[in-house]
């Protein structure tokens, strides 16, 4: 399963099954003629909102790509491009003023909502308001409160004026990548005092090449081609979004030709598809990094040595090779290796059982009966949830759980559906609701270098996705200096510094930076995906 951040990588599985015979060709089969429709699924399962304010896991963030409004979106080489603005604003165009506190958002015109309702200014003024409401429950506001005044000179000029520079701009301002807030309608929603609970999330309205039809809860989401759109339609007119919960099953309906595409292909299952020979399987480098986090205000973990003990028990390589097929790099830094400015000189910890052993040692925890470790009367014992539906969470964790016993420490394992692992704090969800020792999934990174919604004090939940509860003042002042400026080698500089002092402090341990899939039917043309928004640029994919 994989949890999309206003940085994520928003979590990620071997069969052999029979495929269903049939005397036609499959859709998609080279030969059989275009449908102008498209069934794909990722293997997340069910979601609880198709309103990205409220909702930020993976296949979600894809849907939206389709079909929500943005202010700017990513082409095939992971740049930006203008999309309901006019120009990416930069100090160079003058969208960004000299002293980095005002941008200046130049709206397209002539464009209009799915429903057919003009879009303006208006609309980018209200959404912000909303993401400003405390009483709304958005996954974070990092970056948002710094706006200190709107200005709308005319319909299509919106200015952000900002307490300090703000070089993360994009893409948390309305961006695609990652998981950040879209525009919303102000037509439809501005009646309402909060967006928690309107009828909208389950159906939204949004300004991209496709529109939400239904929402079959549990089944699938259907889209259809927007008439209104302002680029044109799209080649495709119809897409189905199924939301299969299982990854063994999502790889029978790719091979019987039940499901056309399937994003992210695990890198267990990459040379299953590779073997098919009705699908073609391109390996990307994702923006994805596999994770255990600790919630390190919890007294079993709140001991760095314990922390960094585990570290060194896990045998990082062997799950790359073991159970990810060698798609995979093992890495310390949670800006994965896509991305230019990520970090390059931070040594790999070892695997190191009698480290391990060690510092446990020092940390005053004993072997005790069983084997397991005992300080004061308590074992050391550890919850660790994580989420159903995928066979290579589930070796991992049990390949986790046999080294960590192996130095004397237990986990107690328990598994949650993905809707309920990653709702919001305030829907009570796993992640959020912090009431775990170790945890696993994983998170998508930005284009950029900022990974402050996942690490600074003032972004724990409810106010942020810093699910690990670490807070260092060291790292805070790092962190807002990094978003103070628009000097790249001053970003990356402090952005090497920050991963070091992570990485020092272990509340997280990075397993991997994958490699996945992308598998579709040899009939699918025109499909470019890039690292962290495939779905952006839809327009000319047809199947």
């Amino acid at each position: 399963m994989t949890h999309l951040k206003p940085s994520d990588l928003r979590p990620l599985a071997v069969l052999v099954a029979a495929a269903l015979l049939c005397s036609c060709s499959k859709a998609g089969e080279s030969g059989a003629v275009k449908t102008h429709s498209l069934t794909l699924a990722d293997g997340s399962g069910d979601i609880t909102s198709l309103n990205p304010h409220l909702f930020t896991e993976l296949t979600l963030g894809y849907i939206s790509e389709l079909s929500q409004a943005y202010l700017v979106k990513y082409d095939v080489d992971n740049n930006p491009y203008p999309e309901l603005a006019t120009q990416v604003p930069s100090l160079a165009n003058g969208g960004i003023s000299k002293d980095g506190k005002t941008i200046t958002w130049h709206i397209r015109k002539n464009v209009k909502w799915s429903d057919g309702a003009p879009f303006d200014g208006d609309d980018v003024v209200f959404t912000t308001k909303v993401v400003l409401n405390p009483n709304n429950n958005e996954v974070g506001r990092d970056g948002w409160n710094l706006i200190q005044k709107i200005d709308e000179p005319d319909k299509f000029t919106v200015v952000y004026h900002l307490s300090r520079p703000y070089s993360p701009f994009l893409p948390t301002f309305f961006g695609s990548a990652g998981a950040n807030p879209d525009i919303l309608p102000k037509h439809l929603l501005a009646q309402y005092a909060t967006i928690n609970q309107v009828p909208y999330n389950s159906k939204p309205v949004g300004i991209g090449p496709f529109r939400v039809v239904a929402w079959h809860r549990g089944d699938n989401v259907e889209l259809e081609a927007n008439p209104y759109y302002f680029r044109g339609e799209p080649k495709l007119k119809h897409i189905t979004y199924r939301l299969v919960a299982s990854i063994p099953t999502l790889a029978t309906q790719m091979q019987t030709g039940e499901v056309n595409l399937w994003p992210n292909v695990p890198s267990s299952y990459i040379d299953q598809m590779k073997a098919i020979s009705a699908l073609q399987t391109d390996l990307e480098t994702s923006p994805l990094y596999n994770h255990i986090d600790f919630n390190v205000t919890r007294p079993l973990v709140s001991d760095v040595r314990v922390r960094q003990a585990i570290r060194f028990a896990i045998n990082r390589p062997e799950l790359i090779k073991k159970i990810a097929h060698g798609y995979g790099v093992a890495s310390e830094s949670v800006v994965p290796s896509v991305n230019p400015l990520a970090p390059k000189d931070i040594a790999l910890v070892p695997f190191d059982p009698d480290k391990a052993r060690a510092l446990l040692d020092q940390a005053g925890w004993k072997v005790g009966p069983g084997g397991i470790r005992v300080k004061n009367g308590q074992k050391l014992s550890l919850f660790f949830p994580y989420f159903t539906g995928s066979p290579s969470a589930d070796s991992i964790v049990e390949n986790v759980r046999q080294w960590l016993k192996e130095v004397g420490i237990d986990i107690q394992t328990k598994q949650f559906a993905p809707a309920t692992f990653f709702a919001p704090f305030q829907d009570h969800g796993i992640v959020y609701g912090g009431k775990w020792d170790m945890t696993f999934f994983s998170w998508q990174s930005t284009p950029g270098v900022d990974i402050s919604n996942n690490w600074e004090c003032n972004q724990i939940p409810p106010n942020g996705q810093n699910v690990t509860h670490f807070c260092n003042k060291q790292l805070d002042t790092m962190l807002e200096a990094a978003k103070a400026t628009y000097d790249e080698n001053q970003q990356k500089a402090l952005l090497d510094k920050e991963i070091k002092l992570i990485v020092e402090n272990a509340p997280t341990i990075v397993l991997s930076n994958p490699q996945v899939g992308f598998t579709y039917s040899k009939g699918l043309t025109g499909f470019k995906p890039n690292a962290w928004t495939p779905f952006d640029n839809m327009m000319d994919v047809d199947n």
